[in-house]
């Protein structure tokens, strides 16, 4: 089994805080996005995970390294492929085509989910979906009364279904995969101005590939700051519920209340302050006199006399007084 992971995106939505890192490597819980997505796939899978191929911009060789230890971490080799243009979903995948070779999982880094199952490898193709209030912002699958899919439409702005593909698909055989989706950029076949994934699955479907949807029991977007926010507070729940322990045994408490559940990294320092509910601080941060809820600080960060909620706070970033609302990127300073 291979995991396919596109990342190249430059995740304008969550500025200021891929200004200097990907999208995917904002921490949600204590690891990066694209970490806890791996690490979920290859619980589902079922089987060993042999690789991780990572599509990524060119966002460096410390960035690269990560990465690589994310797939070594679950047991797999890593490999790094690279998309310079913004050319759609199906082109994204095609760059990593040397890594499109028996049975794959093509996961988009920019989503989590919550999963009760293990991935059925006997069928031909699934699509993970969820249902949806607006549907318009994705693409959608179409079921027959067998409830295999019988349709994929891109953004529809008229209604066809509310059930939204969320970004991870299998694939029994991945050659087959990459050669559909070389057809199209082969044939210059585009959907809104880009090779689009969901073109290739169109054409296999209709050359008799079965694809069956697969549905989660929480899909959990990371598209912008608010979003990404939420995330991280279902997932300190997720992580709290099955038992995990959030506290580093460094972490330094001094006349402080922690409400849980909460994420406290490694030789953070929390003076005379209130931290919780659903806030994750990553290491080394200080805490001083302030109160913390709903929030996502990162790693080196100071915060010192604020009441901050419903915020996303960059490494290095140092925050004194009293604002409510934050998303402040790396390396900034608020005083009030």
């Amino acid at each position: 089994m291979r995991i396919i992971v596109p990342m190249a995106g430059m995740g304008k939505r969550m500025r200021p805080h891929t200004l200097t890192v990907p999208k995917p490597l904002i921490p949600i819980a204590g690891k990066p996005i694209v970490q806890r997505l791996v690490e979920d796939i290859a619980k589902v899978c079922g089987e060993q995970v042999e690789e991780v191929a990572f599509i990524v911009g060119r966002f460096g060789t410390e960035v690269e390294k990560s990465l690589v230890q994310i797939a070594e971490s679950v047991g797999a080799k890593g490999s790094i492929y690279y998309q310079d243009e913004p050319l759609g979903t199906a082109h994204a995948i095609l760059c990593a085509k040397e890594s499109l070779t028996g049975p794959v999982v093509v996961a988009f880094a920019d989503t989590l989910f919550k999963a009760d199952f293990t991935l059925d490898s006997s069928v031909p193709g699934t699509i993970w979906v969820q249902r949806v209030d607006d549907p318009k912002p994705f693409g959608v699958v179409k079921l027959d009364e067998q409830g295999h899919i019988t349709d994929f439409v891109e953004k529809p702005q008229e209604f066809v279904s509310d059930l939204a593909i969320i970004g991870i698909y299998y694939f029994q055989d991945g050659d087959y995969l990459r050669e559909e989706l070389q057809y199209l950029l082969d044939n210059d076949i585009k959907d809104k101005g880009e090779y689009q994934l969901t073109n290739a699955l169109e054409n296999m479907k209709n050359k008799g590939t079965v694809f069956v949807p697969g549905r989660v029991t929480e899909w959990l977007d990371c598209g912008n700051k608010d979003a990404t926010v939420y995330t991280n507070q279902r997932y300190l729940e997720y992580l709290q519920e099955r038992g995990e322990n959030l506290v580093a045994a460094s972490a330094q408490l001094t006349n402080s209340v922690l409400i849980p559940p909460v994420y406290i990294g490694e030789n953070v320092i929390i003076n005379n302050s209130v931290v919780g509910p659903h806030v994750s601080i990553g290491s080394h941060t200080a805490v001083r006199d302030s109160v913390l809820s709903n929030t996502i600080v990162q790693q080196s960060a100071t915060v010192l006399h604020a009441n901050v909620t419903n915020s996303m706070i960059g490494n290095h970033a140092t925050v004194t007084g009293k604002p409510d609302d934050l998303s402040l990127g790396d390396y900034n300073v608020v005083r009030v």
